[in-house]
């Protein structure tokens, strides 16, 4: 139920309710990576003639006493979420043009990349079915399908699998489609799914009889795109305040009946909390309320009764985060209140008040309690020791087992589980060499039986691959992880060039996983690296508040110093290190640019929030108040002014030289706003004194997530790639 507003692949983080290849192998060669005397590679990048110029309008504002001049304001239409300013279209679409400029001679290129990314890809890829309430699930791609389509069947049945939801159809004549999520309702009789054709995220549901075949007149528009089905054919969903991103209230509808008569179950006030529902694993309880970064509101309603005034689980007042499921009488609950790193309590699900709270798990130092989900015997539990994850299964009794995994690094999770009471769980595993893997984990004998590795059509050898993490020193004595990843017997002489990711914001731990698109980079003799900076968890909650507020600077200076730090541990050298980062990632990469110019070949911003002052100074947009718990507001305290002045990346563009950059965005985007990209652009190439490369390019029919396709994705990341390869000296 967190739901933030530049997560990455920013993926939403949805409800914290819990339950909720290769290319043939080629030599690396003088031709294929240039190598310089120099300390920078940035001459593969310079600059096009007659690049675009926005214009400059004056325009300045003052708060706290302190003016401030921002020249390109005007890049954000006065109409918005309504784009339709001439002079803001034009100069979007001449930016468009010049990166395609750019982009064209490297056509062969971005193609070779592209057939490389697809010939990794299954293209006729099948999930392992997934069981739920006598039914099996499943989903597949096939041959040149963008989209999924989805199918199902009875339990214990030899009937073929049965198409209930086929994306691909539904996809047809947008340019833009995303299919948030769908669900069958408990009688297995109605299907609901939620829809949204142009990025901007308002999702609208449409009601499938799933035996005839009928769409239902049970439309619903303007949504959070979340719901659920629950007892008595109704349907739980967050409405959308009108032209606003935010949720007002939770409804539920009931087939059959006007939208008009839906009961509203919560309202939520305050604009700086995010709404959210979830069922609990048991099936027995609707979970609802609101929560902002690190404090949560959660009432329970019974499903079969929705009638049922909600019972409060923890007040907001109590200024803590907690998550919870329900199993044999009783709320699970995880919570920080007495520890950052979490504790488990248990609480009798007739009287759940805070005063009745028992605790079943302590809060450790060592331990990070990250997830619970419950099961009839027992519940599975996510946690991580120094970083590195753990999956645990606890009994009622407090007996635990902690699943064995073959690699040190890696990353594993709990996921399909959807029956409350099964012989197997089913778990994900993956590493910076191991695809993704899925496995069940036998109940019985505590065996794990391997259901599906990710298919690499292309051939891969994992042995080809060397992973490894280290710690490295920041300014301030922190030691910070880097995960690596390069080629078996690569010469750590100083010589090779790298990418360094990292993100860095609202707890989002960055996980040791795999990528097939990453092998391009690899395989060219890029060494990838993933910077654990502060802002993430991946060293615990405190890892996480120790980047945000105001320490946010821990995170810029965690990335420069790991970066630093690889230099000196001869993975690199300076000028020799591509970056990337997208949304709060791109504003990190907007931070360490200013901070640190001098030592990146190429820079990719994606839709990054770099205009983090104006944008957290305007309370009308309704991402902006949920927001300030985790960068502070501007609007009421000076101190959090000076601090967001200081290292606003936009704001702090000034005379000087800086690396080739890259920038993406997307008009729709209701996350990163368009106009933050925008203005970043026409500040940086207005003020910047070098003659590398900038270009930007704006999705103009999507939004934070670009193009909706897996194919038109892997084009946009072939793109981004040249960019990258070409800043190395690599071109081939």
């Amino acid at each position: 139920m967190k739901i933030t507003k530049r997560t990455i692949s920013c993926v939403v983080v949805s409800l914290i309710i819990m339950g909720c290849s290769k290319q043939p192998e080629s030599e690396t060669t003088e031709d294929t990576i240039i190598t310089t005397e120099t300390t920078t590679l940035n001459e593969f990048l310079p600059s096009l003639a007659n690049p675009p110029s926005a214009k400059k309008v004056p325009h300045t504002f003052t708060h706290h006493g302190i003016t401030t001049e921002d020249q390109w304001s005007w890049l954000r239409d006065l109409s918005y979420p309504e784009t339709d300013d001439e002079d803001v279209l034009s100069y979007l679409n001449n930016e468009n043009d010049y990166f395609n400029q750019w982009l064209a001679p490297y056509t062969d290129f971005k193609n070779t990349l592209f057939e490389e990314m697809k010939g990794r890809m299954d293209e006729n890829e099948t999930s392992v079915p997934v069981i739920s309430n006598g039914f099996e699930y499943k989903w597949e791609y096939l041959d040149g399908q963008e989209y999924r389509t989805h199918l199902r069947r009875p339990v214990d049945s030899d009937e073929a699998f049965q198409v209930f939801l086929d994306q691909p159809a539904l996809a047809e004549g947008h340019d833009y489609f995303d299919l948030r999520t769908y669900a069958i309702s408990p009688d297995n009789q109605f299907m609901a799914y939620s829809v949204n054709t142009d990025g901007s995220e308002r999702y609208a549901i449409t009601v499938v009889n799933l035996t005839t075949g009928e769409t239902l007149p049970d439309t619903i528009t303007d949504t959070s795109g979340s719901l659920v089905f629950i007892e008595g054919n109704t349907l739980i969903y967050g409405k959308l305040q009108a032209d606003r991103w935010w949720v007002e209230a939770i409804h539920a509808h009931t087939l059959g009946t006007p939208t008009e008569d839906d009961k509203v179950l919560l309202t939520e006030s305050d604009t700086g909390f995010f709404m959210g529902f979830g069922k609990t694993s048991d099936n027995a309880y609707l979970i609802i309320g609101s929560s902002q970064q690190d404090v949560s509101e959660y009432y329970a309603i019974p499903q079969s009764d929705i009638t049922a005034p909600p019972k409060l689980i923890a007040s907001r007042d109590l200024a803590f985060e907690y998550q919870v499921d329900h199993a044999h009488g009783k709320f699970w609950i995880i919570a920080n209140d007495l520890h950052v790193n979490f504790r488990i309590v248990s609480v009798d699900s007739e009287n759940p008040s805070y005063d009745n709270w028992q605790t079943e798990v302590a809060g450790s130092d060592e331990t990070y309690i990250k997830s619970l989900k419950t099961f009839d015997n027992f519940m599975a539990i996510k946690r991580s020791v120094s970083g590195l994850d753990q999956l645990v299964l606890r009994d009622y009794e407090g007996q635990e087992t902690e699943i064995a995994f073959p690699e040190s690094v890696y990353t594993a999770s709990f996921f399909s589980n959807p029956e409350f009471s099964q012989p197997h769980i089913r778990l994900n595993y993956e590493s910076m060499i191991t695809p993704d893997t899925v496995f069940d984990y036998q109940l019985a004998d505590a065996t794990l039986v391997e259901r599906k590795v990710k298919s690499i059509p292309s051939g891969y050898d994992k042995t080809q691959y060397q992973t490894k993490r280290i710690m490295v020193d920041a300014r301030d004595g922190a030691k910070v992880p880097v995960t690596l990843m390069y080629q078996a017997g690569t010469e750590l002489d100083g010589s090779n060039p790298l990418h360094l990711y990292a993100y860095g914001a609202y707890g989002f731990g960055l996980s040791p996983s795999f990528s097939a698109n990453r092998l391009s980079l690899v395989d060219r003799g890029v060494v990838y690296a993933i910077a654990h900076v502060r802002g993430g968890d991946e060293m615990g909650y405190q890892w996480y508040l120790d980047g945000k507020l105001e320490k946010r600077n821990n995170t810029f200076n965690d990335f420069v110093d790991a970066a630093r730090a690889l230099i000196d541990q001869g993975y690199t050298s300076p000028g020799n290190i591509s970056i990337s980062g997208r949304s709060a990632g791109g504003k990190l990469m907007g931070a360490v640019v200013i901070q640190a110019p001098e030592l990146w070949s190429s820079v990719i911003l994606g839709v990054p929030f770099v205009d983090v002052l104006n944008t957290m100074l305007d309370a009308s947009l309704p991402l902006t108040p949920p927001e300030w718990k985790e960068w502070g507001n501007p609007i009421e305290d000076k101190p959090a002014f000076e601090l967001i002045k200081s290292y606003s990346p936009y704001d702090n563009i000034n005379e000087r030289e800086y690396p080739p950059m890259l920038v993406t965005g997307g008009l729709n985007d209701p996350r990163v706003t368009y106009w933050e990209p925008a203005k970043w652009t026409a500040k940086m190439r207005d003020l910047k004194t070098d003659e590398n490369l900038l270009v930007m390019r704006m999705n103009m029919g999507a939004g934070h997530f670009s193009n909706s396709g897996r194919y038109g994705r892997q084009l946009d990341n072939a793109e981004e790639m040249v960019f990258t390869l070409i800043s190395h000296g690599i071109a081939e």
